[in-house]
């Protein structure tokens, strides 16, 4: 059963978890044209069960956020996120936003493709401030897994890595997820993020992180000092984080050089095996203070 949601102005009729009562994701289907605000207190209790200090964002809200408004968005739409796998995020900052800002979230399904895993769906999200201008870009590319597709593989082309060689990326710091702390984020009603069972189901060892949650680990990255006031990210979800996961973090670029940064990553220490990416982001546009850099 839905849940209401703490930052949404107006509550909603919950959606049965009953198949009959979803929308199948179709080209053209419009996301609620809703108003929202991120209270200080929802984003100080996401930032400290990722073990970010919120004082890194200040005033400002954590971008990283509006991955799982997004989500959030379509749910309430009556599209559900269950098994669902984020594959691609696209992530743009026009500006800061300041929490407790009133917002606009709208959006549309854009593409719907077959796979041989299913279908992936291509959803424009977009947040608008008061004078109807955007500030924030959540949109994405999901995969909608079919129940019936058995053990086979492939959701289309992949893209081409931003790290391809992870050994050249700088480590900035180290982190220990638990099994608590990842239920505990929880920003949509998907089991296989916190059911064992729903995630061995799907295929996997164990629960695994919502995307949402990978990508604060990155914006933490990007407002080390100076604190960035725009960006435009692509990121990559390239293998699944597990909630019992020790990860570290790490950027394409010199360390101390934001300016120079190309990309970001989560990296996973396979001993054996090596470092393997686990979520990637290109650097498109980031501009701080005193600097601008453009990747493409």
């Amino acid at each position: 059963m839905q849940e209401a949601n703490p930052i949404f102005h107006h509550d909603i009729a919950p959606t049965s978890e009953s198949a009959e009562n979803w929308h199948e994701p179709v080209e053209g289907f419009q996301l609620k044209r809703e108003t929202l605000s991120v209270p200080q207190s929802f984003q100080e209790d996401k930032l400290r069960t990722t073990g970010i200090d919120p004082a890194l964002f200040s005033n400002t809200v954590d971008p990283s956020l509006f991955v799982g408004i997004g989500i959030e968005s379509g749910i309430r739409s009556g599209i559900s996120a269950e098994g669902n796998l984020n594959m691609v995020q696209r992530l743009v900052q026009h500006r800061p936003v300041q929490l407790g800002e009133v917002l606009t979230v709208q959006g549309q399904i854009d593409h719907v493709h077959e796979v041989p895993r299913g279908h992936t769906v291509e959803t424009t999200v977009t947040f608008q401030d008061q004078s109807g201008t955007i500030v924030i870009d959540a949109s994405r590319k999901s995969l909608k897994p079919n129940p019936d597709a058995g053990a086979r593989r492939g959701a289309g082309e992949r893209p081409p890595p931003v790290i391809p060689d992870p050994s050249l990326a700088a480590v900035i710091c180290e982190h220990q997820l638990s099994p608590e702390r990842v239920t505990r984020y929880l920003a949509d009603a998907n089991s296989i993020h916190y059911d064992e069972e729903a995630a061995q189901k799907a295929g996997f060892r164990a629960p695994m992180i919502a995307g949402g949650m990978g990508v604060h680990f990155l914006t933490a990255l990007l407002w080390s000092t100076p604190t960035p006031h725009a960006f435009d990210l692509d990121i990559y979800f390239r293998r699944p984080i597990f909630w019992d996961e020790r990860f570290v973090t790490a950027v394409l670029g010199p360390p101390e050089t934001k300016s120079s940064w190309s990309g970001l990553c989560l990296l996973r220490d396979e001993e054996a095996a090596g470092l393997k990416v686990l979520t990637e982001a290109r650097i498109r546009f980031l501009k701080c203070p005193a600097s601008e850099v453009r990747q493409h």
